[in-house]
């Protein structure tokens, strides 16, 4: 067991509390709904990037590189000024969601270079300009540009041409659980020497103000080198630095005269470090040395081509020469995350893999994020402050009151989504579970908690609108990460857990039935489900047309959805045989759905179309006949998730569970015609349920797997290439409405125009196509095989079909036979600089014919997936005759 696994498995039997401290800190607060106390909800311009440094928050803290405990009471995070810019860089820029021209969009460069789950190593990279930051620039070049243009990125504005900026890398080193080690190496890339400040700052959150914290905490000067930190709750930690740089205090409180031209409340805001380094003034600094905020003010010059390094440590009990152990301890934490990784990446032999692999997972890890928002309080206002408007009472969130979170939660994107959703999280935790599966399961426990979870059993989707609806995939994940961690520990399952869940997600299941299946028919609507631009319209607004959206994909998930609770039923049956009768439960819903898909109402009307082969969203226009919108999108491929194979031994272990499906599958022989053969068994007598017969199946994989449609290079596409010649337009309303095929960007301003599913590539989708994939290879056994790709002549088994889409996936990170990685583009520094070509981002989506990484620039979350298709591939074999070696040859 190496040295990692022993921290977790202290932390797990809370002997020693190994994740007391870790990168919890966001990189954005302001601009979230949380800080947003406007009339109108404008929560991007209530507080924005320039009032950041004097507004003292209420919900969090963000930082670069920024770690805190797991309450986040004490915070540490690093802040640079390179002598040019009009304000230190402690935070990181980027656009709002009104100012991009495709949505909100960080404009800075960094990588997560590593972590362990318990954070006792990591590391990050930090690219700062040597010339003065293009804040400006940004902003209006980025206005200029519409939808049919490029984001502006950083790099485009030139100020990397040259290698004139620091690579800083910083690493944290935990000697104990509230022991750390903190080491900035900063490395001059240009040809001339430069000089930069180098600020690590420490602050408290701001919670005096909530009338729950009696006692102030404080930061005082120990010393030329020293800060002691002081907390009623926490008690005292001793800051130690090397060196004897300026250590300048102030306080987590807000510039009231900056911002609002009122008298401040406190003498000394929390940016008065900022106006000492960038303009000298030092009125605002406390005289005494001590408040809520501090800063070890570094000033260090770099020649040309080298480096130098600022260390510190935080100790809770400080012993001897507290910086003596920074080198040492360092090495050590860096080589167990070297044995705990080595482990994990045994089989991955091709080195390349491994580190695309190994940098996801870092991403995954640096993603946590203490999240705090009691939605009462927040509607309410806190006493003796500032009261919100009325408006807020029955706005946003208003029916969310009991919603109280406070805990550490996986982030999409720490930047660009730096709040949870829920869909997201579910696919989160399947990579996880490789690490950690106790974070993984809890991250799936913690949506069900009753102060998450709706009273009426919605899953709350996001904090700009926790109504929203997301597709109901949390039984997969739960089902998923249970089985990897069943197979972590011996094959014991973690009963507890999977009950736990079990139980909520029923509740879940009820919420579905009652609330998106309006006519009690088995067909479900859901509105947008996380497919933003996928319809012709806003899919939550169908009303707006005066008629109603029968869902092709919100059926299929509902069908997915029943056949994962089967699948958890059967499980529990393990532990307990009474969970047949659910299992039971779940298959009839499953069944009835498959009914309800092919005659909507009893009126003869199908989501499937017997002319196209494919499923399609029915529209119900009042007093007009429906008619079915014939978009050939991911919508019409959802379908193949429905799918689920039973052992024979685990069905004959079940008498009750059998006795009623035989009865069942007699009194209802249409039913059973409509999903895969359960009579006619499959390789060593498996049964199989699915949505899709032999007919239906191949027809969508046909078309699913044409690259004149959706099969990319890299991966599947989220709608047809047939629409690029052949876009689809209809007429409701008044209005002609259209959709073509949009490999890139978002063309159109529908949810904002930051996300596209409009042909690009998406990682959560593709995974659930693989996995769907080797279900039904495991029922066949490996006896049917499908044209791959279609139209060429060449015949493969589904299992190894899954295996060469995962490659294709995977290939958008990979460098090619020029050493150039798809995800990159045409971008000649990241692809051959040695400073850029070896980092990987992990992108939102990506484009639908090149590869080419869009969107959230750092959503490791559900693009972490692609460490999971790495594993599986090596898991399952090295090579096959049947896949492609090629890509193997770098």
């Amino acid at each position: 067991m190496s040295a990692e696994h022993i921290r977790l498995q202290e932390d797990r039997d809370y002997t020693k509390h190994w994740k007391k401290w870790g990168p919890y800190l966001t990189e954005r607060q302001w601009g979230t709904v949380r800080e947003d106390y406007s009339p109108d909800g404008a929560a991007w311009e209530n507080v924005t990037h320039d009032e950041a440094r004097s507004k003292a928050y209420r919900w969090g803290e963000e930082g670069i590189a920024g770690i805190s405990d797991f309450k986040q009471k004490f915070c540490l995070a690093w802040a640079f000024w390179n002598g040019k810019d009009p304000f230190i860089k402690e935070r990181l820029f980027g656009l709002t969601g009104n100012q991009g021209n495709h949505g909100e969009d960080v404009k800075e460069i960094y990588y997560y270079l590593d972590s362990t789950p318990t954070h006792s190593y990591m590391k990050m990279l930090y690219k700062y300009p040597q010339g003065e930051y293009p804040y400006r620039q940004l902003v209006e070049e980025s206005q200029r540009r519409g939808k049919q243009d490029p984001e502006f990125e950083l790099i485009d504005t030139g100020l990397f041409d040259e290698d004139k900026y620091f690579d800083i890398f910083i690493e944290y080193a935990k000697h104990d659980i509230e022991d750390i080690i903190a080491i900035a190496t900063i490395h001059n890339r240009g040809p001339e020497e430069a000089k930069l400040w180098v600020m690590p700052t420490l602050w408290f959150r701001k919670t005096w103000y909530t009338g729950h914290e009696p006692f102030m905490p404080k930061l005082s000067k120990q010393g030329p080198h020293t800060i002691k930190a002081f907390s009623p709750k926490s008690g005292n930690y001793t800051i130690n630095f090397e060196g004897e740089p300026e250590l300048k205090f102030c306080d987590n409180e807000t510039n009231r005269e900056r911002l609002y031209g009122i008298p401040n409340e406190k003498q000394f805001p929390k940016d008065a470090i900022n106006d000492y380094v960038v303009n000298g003034q030092s009125k605002n600094l406390n005289p005494k040395d001590f408040g809520t905020k501090a800063a070890a003010i570094y000033q260090i010059t770099i020649p040309a081509g080298e480096s130098r390094q600022v260390k510190m440590r935080l100790q809770h009990k400080p012993e001897g020469d507290p910086l003596e152990l920074c080198d040492p301890c360092m090495a050590t934490r860096k080589s167990e995350a070297d044995e705990f990784y080595d482990k994990l990446q045994a089989r991955v032999t091709n080195k390349e893999m491994r580190n695309i692999q190994r940098q996801a997972y870092a991403g995954m890890m640096w993603s946590k994020q203490f999240y705090y928002y009691d939605v009462e309080r927040w509607l309410e206002g806190d006493p003796g402050r500032y009261v919100p408007p009325v408006s807020r009472k029955s706005g946003r969130n208003s029916n969310w009151k009991h919603l109280q979170n406070y805990d550490i939660i996986s982030m999409p994107d720490k930047w660009e989504y730096p709040w949870y959703a829920a869909w997201d999280l579910a696919f989160h935790t399947i990579p996880i579970a490789r690490l950690d599966p106790e974070f993984a399961k809890d991250q799936l426990l913690v949506l069900l908690n009753e102060w998450y979870m709706h009273p009426n059993g919605q899953i709350p989707a996001y904090e700009w609108n926790f109504s929203d609806v997301n597709p109901p995939v949390h039984a997969y994940a739960v089902q998923r990460v249970y089985q990897i961690d069943k197979r972590a520990n011996n094959g014991v399952g973690d009963q507890e857990f999977l009950e736990r869940a079990m139980h909520k997600l029923m509740l879940n299941f009820t919420w579905w039935v009652n609330q998106k299946d309006s006519e009690g028919q088995n067909i479900f609507e859901g509105g947008f489900l996380g497919l933003d631009n996928i319809s012709l319209f806003d899919r939550s607004h169908a009303q707006y047309y005066e008629g109603k959206l029968e869902q092709a994909d919100a059926t299929s998930w509902m069908a997915m959805f029943s056949l994962n609770m089967l699948r958890i039923s059967l499980d529990l049956c393990e532990f307990n045989k009474v969970y047949q009768f659910t299992a039971t439960k779940f298959l009839e819903h499953f069944l009835y759905i498959a009914g309800a898909m092919s005659n909507i109402s009893k009126d003869g009307i199908s989501l499937w179309d017997d002319l196209d082969n494919f499923f399609y969203d029915v529209f119900h226009l009042e007093g007009k006949e429906s008619k079915k919108m014939k978009v050939r999108s991911i919508v019409g491929l959802i379908p193949l998730f429905a799918v689920e194979p039973i052992r024979e031994e685990l069905f004959n272990s079940l008498p009750e569970f059998k006795k009623r499906l035989d009865f069942f599958l007699r009194e209802k022989p249409k039913l059973a015609a409509l999903v895969s053969s359960w009579i006619q068994p499959g390789y060593e007598k498996r049964r199989l349920f699915s949505l899709l017969r032999g007919h239906r199946m191949k027809s969508v994989l046909h078309r699913m797997l044409d690259s004149d449609e959706f099969l990319s290079d890299y991966g599947i596409r989220s709608l047809s290439k047939y629409h690029d010649k052949h876009p689809y337009a209809m007429k409701i309303k008044g209005d002609i409405l259209s959709i073509k095929y949009t490999p890139g960007e978002s063309d159109t301003r529908m949810f904002g125009g930051n996300s596209n599913w409009r042909g690009p590539i998406w990682f959560p989708i593709n995974y659930l196509i693989i996995e769907s994939l080797k279900k039904f290879d495991f029922y066949y056994g490996g006896n049917f095989s499908i044209e791959y790709p279609s139209g060429s002549g060449n015949f493969l088994t589904m299992d190894v079909i899954a295996k060469e889409l995962s490659l294709r996936c995977i290939k958008i990170f990979l460098k090619d036979e020029n050493g150039n990685r798809p995800v990159y583009g045409s971008s000649e520094k990241f692809q051959k600089d040695p400073h850029f070509k070896d980092y990987v981002l992990f992108y939102e989506y990506f484009h639908g014919d090149s590869g080419k990484g869009l969107g959230a620039s750092h959503q490791t979350g559900w693009t972490g997936l692609v460490a999971e298709m790495i594993h599986k591939y090596y898991k399952e074999r090295e090579y096959s005759n049947n896949a492609s070696a090629t890509l193997f040859r770098s």
